[in-house]
């Protein structure tokens, strides 16, 4: 099926879905809704940022700390306009630290010198950055390797692989920890909880280097280290894994006793066992990781020890050795049923590389990856090896991925089951030469703005279904639509917990376009726009009520009004709707006033019925300019009540 096709038929059914108030989160209200593929409303979008031997930040070692912070602000903006959601920052590469850590010294990758300061504290800055951008950082730490040479002197003096010199191994010409060492996995966990504890991080992330990749005629050298602790295991193979079972099973210990809401995940090789060696491995015949690097990422899945795993799949389609689509339906196969999200590790470095299979000389072959994503719905999302070939976008690889299916924002996949916040509240929407100015109250982590075309009186549940209506997410409480389109539009905004959990929708809010030919504003009780003397009450007690609560007062033989002040744009005719929560004891004649170019009309209004939705005064003759438009009287003789809530002006 076309994606054409499949959007019309979304279409379609979508008109068919009866129009009800939504009661629920979007997720739960929007599961009969028919949805776009190509327009997930949930989906990791990530890449990941390599430190080690600068491979993408810094660029290269020495940097002042304005040209680090800089460099590091544009691969953080090259995400945005991605419109990814989460960068993986390589912050341990080298059993060292992008931050100032009582463990190990400051990274040789920073200054070109291993333990010199770099003048300020980068991992701090990353934090501070992602988050400006709403996008999650991920801090990525290298477990094992000491160094990429075997030359023990060339650490810094204080390094503790040098103060504990039975805690390292040689092999393949580089240093490693060894992992079956009690005192060598407590320092490692220590060294990344010390970061997690400091540092409000929203991930740890460990890549797929655990005991180290085989190298011909070289043999891991712990004999003794296995004679020593592992008299339990009838073999080398399995005691090795088990000490990397530990480390993984007590890291997710630790990391959610600490912080429950930070993400543990792990981006292992791309094959556990071929099914020619274990019935239950894949159709593919490569390195199995389960063997060479003792990595049981299986295991990880199965006993949840992991809340999302990145198997990089760094094969093309139909590659005989390991084909992609096999692959990612193996592991789709893995988690299923589990709890734990799979995300994809995407080869961009091999995108219209030179020395490449042909495969990847064709600028579809990743696009082509996420649309065999789709068929597994077990897949969340994407991660993408590394930045610096985002960047380069050879043979328009990236260009066309983005086009194809990132034409939308999109949430980041929830974790847990928590509960979900409040409903926020949009307290203006302004329409502007710039756009449409809003602004909004609320208790979430962050929040979600949708706009629908034209004026619904209620909000339909498949309007946040997918992302088709999604226009951005943002941790502040104000954005500015500048994409806003001709003709009136409605907005909503959600609020998402720290785990993504979602809200149910704001109450809608339309507008008109700035400059367009329609108009449309509501003005709430809650607006700068409303004013009301101290005569007035607050109170939210009615779920009829429009945003976070109305006005009430007594009614009197006095003039004491509350009014709704608004910007009309030209002189013409404007529909006036008022919203008001029902009420048996409310008022039964409640004067509504408002303000033509003819002089004052005042309509009277039941408020014991009929509330909770859009009531039409009438159409009447405004002239331009701001001034209070419509007031809601108390001098009226009968009794209960005088309700005021909200206010809707459209031009027709």
């Amino acid at each position: 099926m076309t994606a054409l096709l499949r959007t019309v038929l979304a279409a379609l059914t979508a008109a068919l879905v009866t129009v009800v108030a939504p009661t629920s989160s979007p997720a739960a209200a929007a599961a009969a809704c028919s949805t776009d593929l190509a327009t997930p409303k949930r989906q990791l979008r990530a890449m990941w940022i390599s430190s080690v031997a600068n491979i993408d930040w810094p660029s290269r070692t020495g940097l002042s700390v304005s040209a680090q912070q800089s460099e590091f602000r544009a691969w953080l903006d090259l995400a945005v306009r991605n419109r990814m959601n989460a960068v993986m920052v390589q912050v341990r590469p080298t059993a060292d630290a992008f931050w100032p850590s009582p463990y190990e010294p400051w990274s040789q990758w920073l200054t070109g010198t291993q333990g010199r300061n770099p003048g300020y504290d980068p991992l701090a800055f990353m934090v501070s950055e992602a988050h400006a951008r709403n996008l999650e950082l991920h801090a990525w730490f290298n477990p094992y390797r000491i160094a990429n040479h075997d030359d023990p002197s060339r650490l810094v003096s204080t390094h503790p692989a040098r103060q504990h010199p039975d805690w390292r191994f040689a092999y393949g010409g580089k240093l490693y920890y060894n992992p079956g060492i009690p005192e060598v996995r407590d320092f490692i966990e220590d060294a990344i909880m010390d970061a997690v504890s400091r540092y409000d991080v929203d991930g740890v992330h460990l890549d797929d280097y655990f005991y180290p990749y085989p190298v011909s005629g070289q043999s891991i050298p712990d004999a003794d280290t296995y004679d020593r602790y592992g008299g339990s295991f009838g073999n080398v193979g399995d005691w090795r894994r088990d000490n990397v079972n530990l480390l993984v099973r007590e890291l997710d210990q630790r990391i959610h006793a600490t912080k429950p809401h930070v993400a543990f995940g792990i981006s292992p090789f791309g094959i556990w066992r071929n099914a020619a060696t274990d019935p239950l491995g894949s159709r593919t015949s490569g390195l199995q990781s389960y063997d060479a690097i003792y990595a049981d990422s299986r295991q990880w899945v199965k006993q949840g020890w992991v809340d999302y795993l990145a198997p990089q799949i760094y094969w093309h389609i139909g590659f005989s050795t390991a084909a992609y689509e096999v692959l990612t339906a193996w592991w789709s196969d893995v988690v299923r049923g589990t709890g734990v999200q799979l995300v994809v590790g995407q080869a961009a470095y091999r995108a219209g590389a030179s020395g490449q299979d042909a495969a990847w000389q064709d600028p579809a072959e990743l696009s082509d990856h996420l649309t065999d994503n789709r068929s597994h719905p077990e897949v969340a999302g994407d991660v993408f090896f590394s930045a610096k070939d985002v960047r380069a976008d050879r043979i328009g690889a990236i260009t066309r991925l983005v086009n194809t299916h990132y034409t939308r924002p999109a949430l980041l996949p929830a974790r847990g089951s928590s509960a979900a916040p409040s409903a926020p509240a949009i307290t203006s929407a302004v329409p502007g030469s710039n756009g449409v100015q809003l602004a909004w109250t609320g208790s979430g982590t962050s929040y979600a703005v949708y706009r629908v075309d034209g004026t619904p009186s209620t909000a339909d549940p498949c309007f946040f279904a997918d992302a088709a209506n999604l226009v951005t997410t943002t941790r502040q409480k104000s954005f500015t639509d500048t994409g806003a389109p001709s003709g009136a539009s409605t907005y909503y905004v959600t609020a998402l917990s720290r785990t993504h959990q979602e809200s149910a929708p704001s109450a809608g809010r339309a507008v008109g376009t700035p400059g367009g030919g329609g108009f449309s504003v509501v003005i709430d009780n809650t607006d700068s726009g409303f004013t009301a003397s101290t005569n007035w009450g607050t109170s939210s007690y009615s779920g009829q009520r429009y945003g976070a609560d109305y006005r009430f007062a007594d009614p009197v033989s006095a003039s004491d009004p509350a009014w709704y002040r608004a910007a009309i744009p030209s002189a013409g005719s404007y529909r006036v709707e008022v919203w008001y929560p029902a009420n048996a004891g409310y008022n039964s004649a409640a004067p509504y006033i408002v303000a033509t170019s003819a002089g004052n009309q005042t309509v009277s209004v039941d408020q014991r019925t009929g509330g909770g939705q859009w009531r039409v005064l009438g159409t009447y003759q405004l002239a331009a300019g701001t001034y209070n438009v419509v007031g809601v009287s108390r001098w009226t003789s009968t009794t209960g009540y005088v309700i005021a809530d909200a206010v809707r002006i459209t031009r027709i």
